[in-house]
């Protein structure tokens, strides 16, 4: 759950700091994003729908693990844009993969027993070496997202939106 929370915390300074630069891009749109963070974490759905009671439910072989690769975060992304009105496309849709590029890309950077990330990849069956930045459930790495995400709310709320010129309410 730490590392969840941290890809959160990095997305949301991701798209706080991308904000000081497009004006339409308000904390409203960077929730998208934030749920998208969650899409490689759907794997995880198999804790309370077995993926055996699918396969015998529908009769085919069935697997949650290419929702939490790059194939499964374009789709999921393009069903989760359905939601919306179709004038909000155009901007639902990239924050929303944003989020969940985000999410692959902070889960290839943890460490693997065997030094190589998940098939991130998917449909491509290749596992890209991984750097080992950290173990997924060491709470430093929460510590460090908390405080840059706390740094970047604070730059945002007293520089950004008390700045000359900022179209603050």
């Amino acid at each position: 759950m730490a590392d969840l929370l941290s890809t959160i915390l990095v997305t949301y300074s991701l798209l706080t700091v991308i904000r000081w630069w497009i004006d339409w891009l308000d904390e409203r749109w960077i929730v998208l994003a934030l749920a998208g963070t969650v899409i490689p974490d759907l794997t995880r759905i198999d804790l309370l729908l077995d993926a055996r009671t699918v396969e015998q439910a529908v009769g085919v072989p069935f697997t949650y693990a290419p929702l939490g690769s790059l194939g499964g975060v374009v789709l999921v992304s393009a069903i989760v844009t359905l939601a919306f009105a179709r004038r909000h496309w155009r901007r639902v849709y990239p924050l929303v993969l944003t989020g969940g590029f985000v999410g692959l890309f902070v889960d290839g950077l943890r460490i693997f027993a065997d030094g190589r990330a998940g098939f991130y990849l998917y449909p491509v069956w290749w596992r890209p070496p991984t750097p080992g930045l950290f173990v997924s459930a060491d709470p430093r790495v929460l510590v460090v997202t908390a405080a840059l995400a706390a740094g970047i709310f604070a730059v945002d709320r007293f520089v950004i939106e008390e700045s000359p010129g900022s179209s603050s309410p």
